[in-house]
């Protein structure tokens, strides 16, 4: 947590001053990405909610993605990270989606995907065209690290991000 609050520290006193607000749903990252926006004071004036999707049954019920809507979609990809950004954005009413969906460790996935593989994505209500999907692969089989690997390379998402949307 020691290195995720710097950053954290940084995105809260951004969404601050503009009165923006987060949605945050992680995968492998295991609630470390809200964790870290959480342990900045003052949390409450800009983190509307997360959630551990982590099965298909969290995200049928946290975000409101429906099978049918995975029809053409594989979880742990840059598509699905965008619509689970987009929808946790929309759910929550939220200025910013925040979402990260890979494989920790110390095995792959069952899509193929080896440990350390992550995809992150951004979602902004008034500003579609800074959304963003990115994929992290760490090469890495050691569960927390990549955990924290993932937090980290999702706040950096986000805070890029935030710093190139001008109001």
């Amino acid at each position: 947590m020691n290195t995720l609050h710097p950053i954290a520290r940084e995105i809260a006193e951004i969404l601050k001053a503009r009165q923006e607000t987060i949605a945050v749903a992680e995968s492998s990252a295991g609630g470390l990405i809200s964790a870290a926006l959480l342990s900045v004071e003052g949390a409450s004036a800009y983190y509307v909610s997360g959630a551990v999707v982590y099965t298909q049954h969290a995200r049928r019920t946290l975000t409101n993605i429906e099978d049918h809507d995975m029809s053409d979609i594989r979880s742990a990809s840059e598509p699905y990270a965008a619509l689970l950004a987009l929808r946790t954005r929309e759910h929550a009413h939220a200025d910013w989606g925040l979402a990260e969906t890979g494989a920790s460790g110390p095995t792959g996935n069952r899509y193929g995907d080896a440990p350390g593989h992550t995809c992150l994505a951004v979602s902004s209500r008034t500003m579609p065209s800074l959304d963003r999907a990115t994929t992290l692969e760490t090469a890495q089989s050691e569960r927390v690290d990549n955990m924290q690997a993932f937090a980290m390379a999702a706040l950096n998402a986000l805070l890029a991000t935030l710093k190139s949307a001008t109001h």
